[in-house]
């Protein structure tokens, strides 16, 4: 399980973020993740309490958004789900297309109180 190690980076930064910024307290992190991302929502949300005990982060909530898997088919250029529709269009049938979204792992939002 990498999530843990990255969890930890997370928190490192957002940390470094606070400190430069002059942040009190972080009530929220917001990330946000791809469904094609190698990392997995439920094992990131899992490790994100350990990855925080004992920071200045410990009593901050972790909120994730998960960011759709779209291609964009280069027959009909319609944008479809490739994960809900089996890498086929399913407006004109292709399996001819190409990502534009899903890889994600983003750091979107550090919420301050």
């Amino acid at each position: 399980m990498h999530e843990l190690g990255v969890v930890i980076e997370v928190v490192k930064t957002v940390t470094r973020f606070a400190e430069q910024h002059q942040l009190q307290k972080v009530d929220t992190i917001v990330l946000q993740i791809g469904q094609l991302s190698s990392m997995i929502p439920k094992y990131v949300e899992t490790c994100f309490p350990a990855a925080v005990e004992g920071t200045h982060l410990e009593q901050t909530k972790l909120m994730i958004e998960t960011i759709p898997a779209n291609g964009l088919c280069k027959a009909c250029h319609q944008v479809f789900n490739v994960l809900e529709h089996k890498s086929q269009c399913p407006f004109c049938h292709s399996q001819e297309w190409g990502l534009i979204s899903g890889k994600e792992f983003v750091i979107k939002e550090v919420i301050a109180c």
